[in-house]
């Protein structure tokens, strides 16, 4: 596997997905990793993820908002995610390990990361967990005028470079249908493996204690080093939690809180309110995720930009922790709404939807239950591990 990441410590999606797997699969298969570590990153990190793989080569991952890399990318075909992600260091050490030893199958997770491979006879299997130049296509839509021009010719490139290596591997791999329509136009079929959660781990929560509980928390939850988080939250804030304050006013008993939990809450983010019932919670994210949602009421995820299926949503759902989120995620899980998941495709939809839950305890058990069954039946580790063994086994017949 050669990866743009160290899946160790489970801090993001990217990390929870890639350790996941790797355990599933180790238990049948010799895996090699070879990956970026961030500066942050320790020794007792990467032991840990030793644990579960033949053997682990790191890559001290380079800063990638640097003068130099700006400066290439303006004057190279490549995009700026590949210029970043492309080194000398990293192309020697993936070279070395082919040399030394005799592998079935290569995995690559994220496209960027693959100019680092030699040319190779041994069958390539491409993981995309975003269709990278749409997550870029929807940031522009949002950036400021004088950034649009150079986003959108770093974004023509990068479609360039994923369709043209989605042709070139044995197969790749898509996490939800909405990607894999779009890897189909380009001529390509895509095998679907979507993301997981660990049902043991994110346990059912009391529900009756649930719906007890006089003061409802509506969380967000994310790391805000990345574009779809930062943008969710100011649509919350900005946008959802003045509709929310609205229309729960007409219930007096009814006494709600924002609960906005993550590492280093930018002060952009802190900006944006100085309404005391909105709670900034940095120190709530060293808790067990697992713990924060079984404290929260509901989840609230409009994610708008991006694809794939979330973490957060399928662990809040396994945890029995209602979800109101945007159709496009909801697309992804094949969760209906009203059913196993709550949808709003607007500011004023989605506080409505997030105030039925807290008002209606029979609609509330049963987005709960449901949620949870859901999970059960299409994305535990297991079944996604059998899945992507599946592919490979495919690509070597």
């Amino acid at each position: 596997m050669i990866s743009s990441y160290l899946p160790y410590p489970l801090f993001s999606g990217g990390q929870v997905r890639l350790y996941n797997l790797i355990k599933e699969l180790s238990a049948r298969h010799e895996i090699t990793l070879i990956c970026e570590k961030r500066h942050h990153q320790t020794a007792a990190d990467i032991t840990e993820v030793k644990k579960i793989c033949k053997e682990v080569i790191t890559v001290e991952r380079k800063k990638q908002w640097s003068v130099s890399n700006v400066f290439k990318a303006g004057f190279s075909s490549n995009s700026f995610l590949v210029t970043g992600h492309t080194t000398a260091d990293f192309t020697k050490k993936i070279q070395q390990t082919l040399a030394d030893n005799t592998f079935d199958v290569i995995h690559i997770e994220t496209y960027y990361v693959a100019e680092n491979l030699p040319e190779t006879s041994i069958p390539v299997v491409l993981a995309e967990h975003n269709i990278e130049y749409q997550v870029y296509e929807k940031f522009m839509n949002r950036a400021p005028l004088v950034l649009k021009p150079l986003l959108k010719l770093d974004i023509r490139k990068i479609r360039k470079e994923e369709e043209k290596l989605w042709k070139k591997v044995a197969a790749v791999v898509a996490v939800s249908r909405e990607d894999q329509k779009v890897i189909k136009q380009s001529g390509v079929d895509s095998f679907l493996v979507s993301n997981g959660v660990n049902t043991d781990q994110f346990g059912f929560k009391n529900l009756q204690k649930a719906i007890d509980q006089k003061e409802k928390r509506i969380l967000f939850l994310g790391d805000f080093k990345w574009i779809q988080n930062r943008d969710s939250v100011t649509f919350i804030i900005k946008e959802i939690w003045p509709f929310i304050k609205e229309l729960g006013s007409k219930n007096k008993e009814l006494s709600i809180k924002l609960w906005i939990v993550g590492r280093s809450i930018p002060d952009s983010i802190r900006s944006l309110t100085s309404d005391p019932t909105v709670l900034f919670d940095e120190q709530s994210s060293n808790l067990p995720t697992e713990k924060i949602f079984q404290e929260a009421s509901i989840l609230l995820a409009p994610i708008r930009i991006g694809g794939g299926t979330s973490y957060k949503i399928l662990e809040s759902m396994s945890s029995g922790t209602p979800v109101v989120t945007m159709q496009m995620s909801a697309d992804a899980l094949s969760a209906k709404d009203g059913q196993d998941i709550m949808v709003g495709n607007s500011a004023k939809e989605l506080a409505e939807k997030s105030l039925q839950l807290l008002q209606n305890e029979n609609l509330y058990q049963k987005i709960s239950q449901n949620g949870r069954a859901l999970v059960e039946q299409n994305y535990t580790w297991k079944e996604i591990g059998k899945k992507l063994e599946g592919v490979y086994e495919k690509v070597v017949s």
